[in-house]
């Protein structure tokens, strides 16, 4: 039968953490996959309730679960594999205080207990079964109770002063062991803690093996999870993730270990060597040391004892130890029976009486298994360096605890702001909401690019861990194809409209006009000027308005036909300088009342255009720049028009006024239609220019900042060497 290559799934309950033991489990994962020939994919379990679901839908090949969880799925499972610490697959919980404020079971009454979660089993269950079977119940017994999620974090609350005892998971019961598990997770701060009280033992928690796995699946991981520190490759690193020093399956299985594969080297060998470098002792666990026997050793040279090959580097380390009077350490590589093997050597003198007799002590490490780990080792520990996308992590506070590389060359002002940082302070708002781990951010914009960030929650040590996307080019094309679907619409209602309106409007204007006309032709009358006097007035100035508001519908359906679809044009050689003046002419009235003029013309060659287009385009451009500009400060205000040639050939035109300036979310839009700024401007002017200028093969951009004003560069091809003359285009 065909071995399957379907992925374990390896399911994690979450108090592991979030940093150190995701590269560790990385790890292992990869040992096992390399020795199963199949890929051994982890995944941390959000809460101990999703590991429960899990198990009891048969959805995951493999779980590091609790006591209680190993305990409930035993029958169901094809091996549960207990973690063994000190020597024993049991542990207890101990009940711990600070040192300078003991307590007893007796004064624990009212005090507040930390603990780490509901399921828990040294941290809360073990504890919660011991207090009930004194026949006191934690809820009334007890002052307070808080669920913390980590040890890390219940040792803290009682450190602070925030708890005054918390529980911890123990594999002995002394103070001493007590304070090595506090060490690893408190450090130097252990020594502030006091076990006073130690529940009865139970199994420890472990790996089960569930029967989503093959009988011969689930014999073989037994087999490599049970050995996996014994076996010669020196991978005892590798139950860092579990803090056990193995596993063991003879108390929870009906699976008998099959006969253990003999080792083709040591794992280690230890020497003392007198001063003639011959072997005074010589010892290894297995008898063997680089495929040789180790009989007959004592007396004997060191080269001979172990071999030419193997003993030649010892030598030299030893000759360099005496000489220098201090220890030392070699790495180097052997092939032994075949295979190629690491090993590092480390020598030392010994005692002050031994020294005086030139002795030395040799251990010899087999490192093999560890070295074949050190480049996805590397890899992983890179991974923030070489990420090509900014990642950082913040305390809770939002304080920056690390930025790679990317993050510091997209934001070089990171470092200075610091939590005042755009990109830090959206974070700390995903976090403030409460929403959950990998629930995007609010996209934020800076200095010309959107940043979609994804926020990930730290448990322990408590913080956030943030991933930045650059999506500028994905918000573009999202924004094109907003375009292009408004244009498309644009286009059906402004034939309809144009189809609709077109005559209405004639008929409006027409009408208007006669009307006009036929009441001024009647107040010459001074029989009619007597009776009628300033009422007749009125009317003819209100015929005026609605004259001029019909005339403005009109150009409306003129610019949606332009938007809409290519008008009618004649294309010809158009020299620049003319239109531009032209239409400066027609602003000038506008112009006198709010900025002075700056002009900055150069000779350009001419464009391949049509002439009224092209004067519609300019007086687009300056009637917006002038509107922005408040006639109140027409002291300061200028609007600067340059016209020169471009490094390609190109003619450009510049636009730029002292006004208002536009916020980066209104410049981002500013060509798209019924977008203004103006309270009484139709958001048409820009987006018609903008097509104008497309339609031409040139270029329209915009450069804007909040109270400083807005520059619009606009730039066309110079025309052909051939001369268009007057044509048609539909």
């Amino acid at each position: 039968m065909t071995p399957s290559l379907r992925p374990i799934r390896f399911l994690l309950y979450p108090s592991l953490g979030e940093v150190r033991e995701h590269v560790r489990v990385e790890l292992f994962c990869r040992v096992l996959s390399e020795r199963l020939g199949r890929p051994v994919v982890a995944e941390f379990s959000p809460t101990y309730e999703a590991v429960d679901a899990a198990l009891q839908g048969g959805q995951v090949d493999m779980v590091w679960g609790t006591a209680e969880q190993c305990d409930a799925f035993a029958p169901r499972a094809r091996a549960v594999l207990r973690a063994v610490r000190s020597g024993s697959c049991r542990y207890q919980a101990a009940l711990v205080c600070r040192a300078d404020a003991p307590l007893t079971l007796e004064t624990l009454r009212g005090q507040r207990a930390a603990w780490v979660a509901p399921r828990s089993t040294g941290g809360y269950l073990m504890p919660l079964r011991f207090l009930e079977e004194q026949g006191l119940s934690p809820d009334s017994y007890l002052g307070e109770q808080r669920f913390l999620g980590t040890y890390r974090r219940a040792l803290h609350a009682v450190l602070s002063g925030e708890a005054d005892f918390t529980s911890i998971y123990a594999s002995q019961p002394h103070a001493h062991a007590i304070r090595t598990v506090i060490a690893y997770h408190m450090g130097k701060d252990s020594a502030r803690f006091e076990p006073f009280l130690f529940t009865p033992p139970a199994l420890a928690d472990g790996i089960l093996l569930t029967r989503h796995l093959s009988e011969v699946d689930a014999a073989r991981i037994q087999l490599l999870l049970t050995r996996l520190n014994t076996d010669g490759a020196g991978l005892e690193m590798l139950m860092g993730p579990f803090s056990v020093e193995g596993f063991d399956g003879s108390a929870d299985t009906r699976y008998s270990p099959p006969v253990a594969r003999s080792t083709q080297c040591t794992e280690y060998v230890v020497a003392e060597l007198d001063a003639d470098d011959h072997c005074h002792r010589l010892w290894s666990p297995s008898g063997r040391a680089f495929g040789r026997p180790l009989e007959d050793v004592p007396g004997q040279p060191l080269t001979e004892a172990l071999g030419a090959e193997a003993g030649e580097p010892l030598l030299s380390l030893a000759r360099t130890v005496r000489q220098g009077g201090v220890g030392g350490r070699l790495e180097y590589t052997l092939r032994v029976e075949g295979e190629a093997r690491s090993y590092v050597a480390e020598i030392s003198p010994g005692p002050a009486d031994a020294a005086a007799e030139g002795r030395l002590g040799l251990l010899v490490r087999d490192v093999s298994g560890m070295r074949s780990l050190e480049e996805p080792m590397y890899r992983l520990a890179s991974f923030p360096l070489l990420h090509p996308e900014p990642l950082l992590e913040l305390s809770p506070e939002g304080a920056l605890r690390y930025a790679n590389a990317a993050s510091h060359k997209a934001f070089p002002e990171l470092m200075d702001e610091g939590s005042r940082h755009a990109l830090v302070q959206a974070a700390m708002q995903w976090a403030w909401r409460g929403s959950s781990s990998g629930e995007p951010s609010p996209t934020v914009f800076l200095e010309g690019h959107y940043w979609e960030l994804t926020v990930d929650q730290l448990r322990d040590p408590p913080g956030l861990r943030v991933f930045a996307r650059d999506v500028t080019l994905r918000k573009q094309m999202e924004a094109r194809l907003i375009q292009a679907d408004r244009m498309s619409a644009l286009g059906s209602l402004a034939a309809a409209v144009g189809h609709e309106m077109n005559n209405p409007l004639a008929f409006m204007l027409a009408n208007l006009s006669f009307a006009r006309e036929e009441l001024e032709r009647l107040t010459q009358s001074p029989r009619l000027r007597a009776e009628a006097g300033p009422e007749l007035g009125d009317v003819l100035e209100a015929l005026a308005e609605t004259a001029q508001g019909a005339l403005r519908m009109k150009h409306i359906v003129q610019d949606l036909r332009t938007l809409s679809r290519k008008p009618p044009e004649h294309r010809a050689r158009v020299e620049i300088r003319p239109v531009l003046d032209n239409a400066l002419k027609l602003v000038r009235g506008e112009l006198h009342h709010r900025a002075r003029l700056e002009r900055d013309f150069h000779e350009v060659p001419p464009v391949d255009a049509d002439e009224a287009r092209l004067g519609q385009l300019f007086l687009n451009v300056l009637l917006n720049a002038v509107q922005s500009m408040d006639a109140a400060h027409i002291a300061r205000n200028v609007l600067r028009v340059a016209v020169y040639t471009g490094e390609e050939g190109n003619v450009v035109v510049e636009v730029q006024d002292t006004g208002r300036g536009l916020p980066p979310e209104a410049l981002a839009r500013l060509f798209e239609p019924f977008v203004t700024t103006h309270p009484e401007g139709s958001g048409l002017g820009l987006s018609v220019s903008h097509a104008i200028v497309t339609s031409l093969g040139g270029t329209l951009r915009a450069e804007s900042h909040e109270g400083r004003g807005t520059l619009l560069t606009l730039s066309l091809p110079e025309a052909g060497d051939v001369e268009v003359g007057a044509r048609r285009a539909g």
